[in-house]
């Protein structure tokens, strides 16, 4: 693997303000759709640039091949039941919350790694990390001001939502010899596919007159969030690894908590920020763990 220049840099930094930017769009969307309706129009309109690059590629879409059932297991775990799961609690919750629930997938996943893989074992470094991590966000539920009786589930579901990403990942390993844009591409057809009886049941999006700003940001969230986002990581994991490119845990809860500011003045708390810190401060003791061998 090359070493990284300021390009790349330049590219991971962009991709954490895209995906931090997810979360106040979010937002903005649930002013006017229901949350299966976001749901289904993000991986909608995020399957088309996705979709594009493979027939530029001319990489085999495998969405109805005989591991039909793996895609659609993963579209719904990894993308269905966390946009769903999101847009719901976001409703209730301010938006740079959701961001720190979020950030908290690298340490959920490394909890998941220790019973389910060979090679990502617990050791000191990450276990401390680990506890200081959910140690802030126990400590972010403590914020009476923010979170409360009425909101108090919305931002388990949120907490939800990204164990549901963990999850995902874990399943992905079941495929992980296909190409990452035809897994993408798949996951993402079934994902449709799954939320089209869904959302015509439920929702009847048809029948709303949905403002120009919700529409806006939901179809940013499809387009840029979730299409561009998974191009952009493609480059980078292809060209840095994913080692590099998971540093984008550090920086998606501190931007999700700027741009919710800058965009909707939300509230910032002390708690908030402490809760935050300790997030980053366990990412950071549990991505430095991984270059400790275990013994």
């Amino acid at each position: 693997m090359r070493q990284p220049k300021f390009i790349d840099y330049f590219l991971l930094v962009i991709l954490s303000l895209i995906w931090a930017s997810a979360f106040f769009n979010i937002k903005i969307a649930t002013y006017s759709y229901g949350p299966i309706t976001i749901a289904f129009l993000r991986v909608f309109f995020g399957a088309i640039p996705v979709l594009l690059l493979c027939l530029y590629k001319k990489i085999k879409i495998e969405a109805f091949s005989k591991d039909w059932h793996w895609f659609a297991m993963i579209g719904f775990i990894n993308l269905v039941a966390p946009f769903f799961l999101i847009a719901y609690g976001v409703k209730s919750v301010q938006s740079n919350l959701a961001a720190i629930l979020m950030s908290t997938t690298p340490l959920s996943s490394t909890i998941l790694g220790h019973f389910y893989t060979t090679h990502e074992k617990f050791n000191f470094v990450k276990t401390v990390g680990i506890l200081i991590g959910f140690a802030g966000i126990v400590f972010l539920f403590s914020d009476n001001l923010l979170i409360n009786d009425d909101n108090f589930v919305s931002a388990l579901l949120i907490l939800l939502g990204s164990t549901c990403y963990v999850i995902g990942g874990v399943l992905t390993l079941k495929i992980s010899k296909k190409k990452n844009e035809n897994v993408t591409g798949s996951i993402l057809i079934w994902a449709v596919i799954i939320l089209i009886p869904l959302v015509c049941y439920f929702e009847k999006p048809w029948t709303i007159n949905p403002s120009v700003e919700s529409t806006i940001s939901v179809i940013y969230l499809g387009t840029v969030s979730t299409g561009l986002a998974w191009l952009l990581r493609f480059r980078i994991l292809k060209n840095n690894g994913l080692i590099f490119q998971s540093q984008v845990s550090y920086l998606i809860p501190i931007f999700g908590i700027i741009l919710s500011y800058i965009f909707l003045d939300e509230l910032i708390t002390p708690k908030v920020l402490i809760a935050l810190i300790a997030v980053v401060i366990g990412i950071y003791f549990v991505k430095k763990s991984e270059n400790i061998k275990i013994v």
